[in-house]
């Protein structure tokens, strides 16, 4: 008798444990999908409501300041023609960007931007561009861009994911990603927490995070097509410069299915599915004469 009442003392137990857990996780769902609803922003390209739970008004200071202490701990290259191509580059993309922003309704939007080009001296094949048009070029990456056209491509590109906030989207996932770990992590007995969150971590990795940082891949492939032709650069270009990225590589990338970035193959094949629509694009402009 007092071992049954035991027991079903700890059945009682049990069950108000559970049903507190699936309170906390409904609790914690509702919470994440009211952040979700309130906290959106729209690409300006591609009109869709985009995930915005980490403002920029928190974003940007901690890029500016990231952008410095780079700066501060490589060598930066000034002085050189590969220096000044980069700054003009990078300048002409901008100025583009604006064009296409004020002619679309967006007036204002570039006005916390705080543009900056520099090229550093890095054997690396790399270019990147902080949240608020702070850009980096590698030099390594010059003998595969060749030319201000291939570096249009690759500052297009870099410039697209700046404004398509795809930075602030990243940031926010993760966020959202880390709620959806904690609840999970709640729901399961203590000795197996780790093994759920290492299941979990690769389970979302593959099935969420890596697909939605390849689809901001191609979304910027397109928007820094349109940027390039809008600049003046022939788009036609830039699947000229995949196929030399391909050639670099070696054929030594991942499988698409496990990287962040589509296939060279891939990008080749949309880059020139798109170039006619960017030279349209760019007519709107009054620009008809594009730079190979």
């Amino acid at each position: 008798m007092i071992n049954f009442i035991f027991s079903d003392c700890q059945f009682r137990s049990f069950n108000y444990q559970k049903l507190s857990i699936m309170n906390f996780r409904n609790l914690s769902v509702a919470v994440g999908m009211l952040l979700v609803f309130l906290s959106c922003n729209q690409n300006p390209f591609t009109g869709k409501k985009t995930l915005a739970v980490v403002p920029n008004s928190q974003i940007l200071p901690m890029a500016f300041q990231q952008y410095d202490q780079f700066l501060q701990e490589n060598q930066v290259v000034t002085g050189t023609s590969e220096a000044r191509m980069v700054k003009d580059v990078g300048q002409k993309i901008a100025t583009a960007a604006e064009r296409y922003l004020n002619a679309n309704g967006y007036q204002g939007y570039l006005e916390d931007y705080r543009w900056e080009y520099n090229l550093v001296n890095d054997d690396a094949v790399n270019a990147w561009c902080m949240p608020g048009g702070k850009i980096v070029v590698y030099t390594g990456i010059l003998p595969i861009t060749q030319d201000e056209t291939g570096l249009a491509v690759v500052m297009g590109h870099e410039v697209a994911h700046a404004l398509a906030n795809h930075g602030q989207q990243r940031m926010s996932a993760s966020q959202l990603q880390q709620v959806g770990a904690a609840v999970g992590a709640v729901a399961v007995s203590e000795e197996n927490q780790q093994m759920f969150q290492t299941a979990y971590g690769l389970g979302t990795q593959v099935g969420v995070m890596l697909p939605f940082s390849r689809s901001h891949e191609t979304e910027a492939d397109k928007i820094g097509l349109t940027l390039m032709a809008i600049a003046g650069y022939n788009p036609d270009e830039a699947a000229e410069l995949w196929r030399r990225m391909k050639a670099n590589s070696g054929g030594q990338s991942p499988p698409e299915f496990l990287s962040t970035h589509p296939s060279n193959d891939t990008r080749i094949n949309n880059l020139e599915a798109w170039s006619d629509e960017a030279k349209a694009e760019a007519r709107k402009y009054g620009v008809t004469n594009f730079k190979s």
